[in-house]
């Protein structure tokens, strides 16, 4: 199962809107200055956060249950920059909309910035044919209040390629998540 470089990222990006919109190089600084970068990198690709972000928050003492979650363990922000609190949790969204081919596995990693600040950016696996903006989970595990910068870069998508298209796809299954748009919330 190899790992896909930025040649073939780049291609099935232009041809085939795998990924929209599609950096082709690595953006490390705009007008305002350095910036978390993002963008086509040597054997992956750097994803964006985007202005939408879900902060987790216990001022309603709500129960966090995946089969039956109360929104109002949530509070939403449309914000440049996002605080999450010492030990929480916010969930936020890609800018990039994804299209996986149906050989293909995706998987994500964080960027080594947010890491080093003690921030963890946890994406499930992108599965063959899914498609959508991906909803990030990310963990402030630091002691300390953490920053995220819409628009910059959150993680790295990496593509690994199977020795053959799988014989039941996430679309085929009609999976839960198909075709995401915003912050999507746990669906049972």
């Amino acid at each position: 199962m190899p790992i896909m470089s930025d040649i073939w990222i780049k291609e099935k990006s232009i041809k085939e809107a795998m990924i929209s919109p599609f950096i082709e190089n690595q953006v490390k600084e705009t007008g305002t200055g350095r910036i978390i970068s993002y963008g086509a990198s040597s054997y992956g690709y750097d994803a964006r956060v985007s202005n939408e972000f879900k902060i987790f928050t216990n001022i309603n003492t709500a129960t966090v249950d995946p089969k039956n979650f109360n929104e109002k363990s949530l509070v939403h922000r449309d914000n440049d920059v996002c605080i999450i609190p010492p030990n929480s949790f916010a969930l936020a969204r890609t800018v990039e909309y994804f299209k996986i081919p149906k050989d293909v596995l995706v998987l994500c990693v964080g960027k080594s910035t947010y890491a080093r600040c003690g921030i963890i950016v946890n994406v499930t696996p992108l599965e063959p044919c899914w498609e959508g903006h991906v909803t990030l989970e990310i963990s402030n595990t630091a002691p300390l209040p953490a920053k995220i910068y819409a628009g910059e870069g959150a993680c790295q998508f990496l593509f690994l390629q199977g020795n053959e298209e799988c014989s039941t796809s996430y679309a085929d299954r009609e999976g839960k998540y198909m075709r995401q748009t915003g912050v999507t919330l746990p669906r049972t």
